[in-house]
């Protein structure tokens, strides 16, 4: 797949090395390309830099990645995004997020042309994307949304990060519930001191 990446931090870069070891040809869309985040993924074959709008323009798939405060800055500034798949791994924390929203993802949907917008990526911390693997047994990830196609992406896409099985959740109505599952994670992981190297995974008898 031809993927642009908007947000080449950790989540963003973490994906990109994931899915360009897996020969998907990522495009990180950046405001300068003289200098961002997330340079020294320039040294991988399928990773190249570009400006937003032409990153989106090459790619099928974008995924945004950027803090929560930005999202309809950012999907304003996308372009044309007919006929295109976004992902959204963004999640609003502690109330920083877009004006008038409860989530990010119903904000980039008001913003933007396309309406294959889904949920994905946003309810674990970086590090389990750099390693989903804990002992014989792979994490598993989560995404939701209205659109069938959108879904089927992102969950090939976590196949190719390495977790073991996405769940659909279901539409656009468990947006808001997606970003209440990441904050469970983050409380877990950040406030109530188990640390980052816990995740989630599906047991079923």
């Amino acid at each position: 797949m031809n993927i642009a990446i908007i947000g080449t931090g950790n989540v963003g870069g973490a994906l990109a090395t994931k899915w360009a070891e897996k020969g998907h040809r990522i495009y990180l869309g950046v405001r300068d390309l003289s200098q961002f985040k997330g340079q020294g993924l320039l040294t991988h074959q399928h990773i190249s830099a570009h400006p937003i709008a032409e990153a989106v323009a090459k790619a099928d798939v974008i995924l945004l990645s950027t803090p929560a405060p930005a999202a309809i800055e950012v999907a304003k500034g996308l372009g044309d995004t007919t006929g295109k798949v976004i992902i959204d791994a963004m999640n609003i924390v502690m109330g920083r997020g877009p004006a008038g929203y409860d989530n990010t993802a119903s904000a980039i949907l008001d913003h933007t042309s396309t309406r294959d917008v889904v949920k994905c990526f946003n309810t674990t911390g970086f590090n389990n994307m750099v390693q989903p693997q804990y002992g014989e047994m792979a994490l598993d990830l989560f995404t939701a949304g209205d659109s069938v196609r959108g879904k089927e992406i992102a969950i090939q896409l976590a196949k190719d990060a390495g977790f073991a099985t996405c769940y659909d959740i279901g539409g656009n109505d468990k947006f808001e519930l997606m970003e209440k599952f990441a904050w469970f994670w983050i409380n877990l992981a950040m406030f109530q001191g188990q640390g980052r190297d816990i995740g989630v995974k599906i047991l079923k008898r």
